[in-house]
C-alpha cells in the first residue's frame, strides 16, 4: 500500500483564540493522521479563550499545544506549506479576515465569534458550544471528501459548499 499523502490545513481569523483553534484540534482529529490542522489570526489575542478550552475539554480533545499566533508565522521560510486555508470569520461581523498567499485551496466558513457574545456564563458558553458544533460538522464533511476522484474545480466547489452549512444546527 502507497503512502497517502498528508494535507496540511490552515484555520485563520482575526483573535486566534476560539473558531479556528477548534478548527486546529478538530480536523487533527477527525483527519485521523491524514491532515495536520494549524491555526492562527491576523490579530491574535495572546491567549486561547478560556471557554473555548473547556469546550475542547468536555469533548475530550487534546490542549497542550494549543496558542493564539500570528498567522505570518505560517508565512516565514520553514514553515509548513498549507494544502488548505479556511478562514472562519463570521461574514455578519464584517470581519477582517487575512488574506493567504501561494497556491492552497482557500474557502470561507464563517461562523460567529463566540468570544464577542453576551450575557451570562451559560449563554457564553452556548456561543462556543454552536461555534464548536458548526466546524466540526463542517470538518467532518471535509476529512470524508473523495480527494482522490475530485479533481480542483470539483474540489474548489465542495470546499464552498461545506462553508456554506448552516452554523445554527
Amino acid at each position: 500500500m502507497a503512502d497517502q499523502k498528508t494535507y496540511n490545513v490552515l484555520f485563520l481569523c482575526t483573535g486566534n483564540s476560539a473558531r479556528s483553534i477548534f478548527g486546529e484540534a478538530l480536523v487533527n482529529h477527525w483527519g485521523m493522521g491524514r491532515f495536520k490542522g494549524f491555526s492562527a489570526g491576523s490579530h491574535p489575542r495572546g491567549e486561547v479563550h478560556p471557554l473555548a478550552l473547556e469546550v475542547l475539554k468536555l469533548h475530550r480533545f487534546p490542549i497542550d499545544g494549543l496558542r493564539s499566533k500570528d498567522w505570518s508565522e505560517f508565512a516565514q521560510p520553514g514553515a509548513p506549506q498549507m494544502d488548505f486555508v479556511f478562514t472562519v470569520c463570521d461574514r455578519a461581523a464584517a470581519e477582517q479576515c487575512p488574506l493567504w498567499p501561494g497556491q492552497p485551496m482557500t474557502a470561507r466558513w464563517g461562523v460567529p465569534d463566540p468570544a464577542e457574545a453576551a450575557g451570562d456564563e451559560a449563554a457564553r458558553m452556548l456561543a462556543f458550544r454552536q461555534a464548536f458544533k458548526a466546524l466540526d460538522n463542517r470538518i467532518k464533511a471535509f476529512v470524508s471528501l473523495p480527494f482522490e476522484s475530485l479533481d480542483e474545480v470539483k474540489l474548489s466547489q465542495a470546499l464552498h459548499e461545506i462553508g456554506e452549512m448552516p452554523t445554527d444546527s
